[in-house]
């Protein structure tokens, strides 16, 4: 099998990268040589690797920013997306494209499945939900995967950030009114990879269209933050107080999802793999750094 992914230095290009082996090609490619905003680098890309499957995790994921910047945002999530996608359609090739929680407003009370209303309440989540919609419309043989609050190893995120700042302070204030599940960027290639071998193995197969794909289990930032802490006092490292805080106490510049919890079951049921818990990974992440 072998992969051509979008992106070499994102969280789950990454990760995808450290799973290749002797049967399993990993090409990751990013900019210049492969560039989602220019339709010629992402064709030759594609006729240089000749993939069985692309993989399309590299997007313009500055949230905040994001508010002041539509059109790269957009550029990147929704026009590139579609790009990528409709190349891959004219040669036949599947499509595995990463998509986000923040496509939902955030105010469902209980998990969102698939079939939820989507109502993005900024640029970012609207322009990774446009991205979706094209990816759609122009390969019959996409899958969509939403996941969110990923960490891991590589790159910036939540994890790190606290582990960073609790070197220099005893306190710190977190949200605690945002609901959703952390979810450990290796384990999210893992179940790429699943869906991956399950859509070469059934290329006729009913598997197109959006799946949810998160860790088990919920928690809030404050609540992740905690057991951050508490695994990494087990260990020896950095360690500090949660102060719970609401959404309220830290404006920014983009809306959060108050809800960001998503229904797995489809994806369960339809390839045959689950992700383990998100509390599992935080000891992963922790020994791997």
């Amino acid at each position: 099998m072998r992969i051509l992914v979008t992106g070499r230095d994102g969280q789950v290009s990454r990760c995808l990268a450290d799973l290749a082996d002797e049967g399993r090609e990993i090409v990751c490619l990013g900019r210049p040589d492969l560039d989602l905003t220019e339709r010629a680098s992402i064709e030759a890309a594609i006729a240089a690797v000749r993939p069985d499957v692309v993989v399309n995790p590299a997007a313009y994921t500055a949230v905040d920013k994001a508010e002041s910047e539509r059109e790269a945002a957009f550029a990147v999530n929704a026009t590139g997306a579609e790009t990528v996608a409709s190349a891959a359609a004219t040669s036949g090739i599947p499509i595995v494209h990463i998509s986000t929680d923040y496509v939902f407003a955030g105010d469902k009370d209980g998990p969102y499945v698939e079939t939820d209303e989507t109502g993005p309440t900024g640029v970012y989540g609207a322009s990774k939900l446009d991205g979706e919609k094209r990816v759609l419309a122009v390969n019959p043989k996409a899958v969509v995967l939403r996941t969110a609050w990923v960490y891991g190893p590589h790159g910036n995120n939540f994890l790190k950030t606290m582990l960073r700042v609790a070197k220099d302070r005893d306190v710190l204030r977190v949200v605690a009114d945002q609901h959703g599940t952390p979810t450990y960027a290796p384990d999210i290639a893992a179940g790429i990879l699943a869906v991956c071998e399950h859509v070469l193995a059934q290329p006729e197969g009913d598997w197109p269209g959006i799946y949810h794909m998160v860790a088990e289990g919920e928690t809030t930032w404050a609540g992740f933050a905690e057991a951050i802490f508490e695994r990494s006092r087990s260990r020896g490292g950095p360690t500090a107080s949660v102060e719970a805080i609401t959404t309220a106490d830290y404006p920014t510049p983009a809306r959060r999802p108050a809800n960001s919890r998503l229904d797995t079951q489809k994806f369960q049921s339809t390839f045959r793999h689950g992700l383990p818990s998100w509390r599992s990974g935080i000891d992963r992440c922790l020994a791997a750094l």
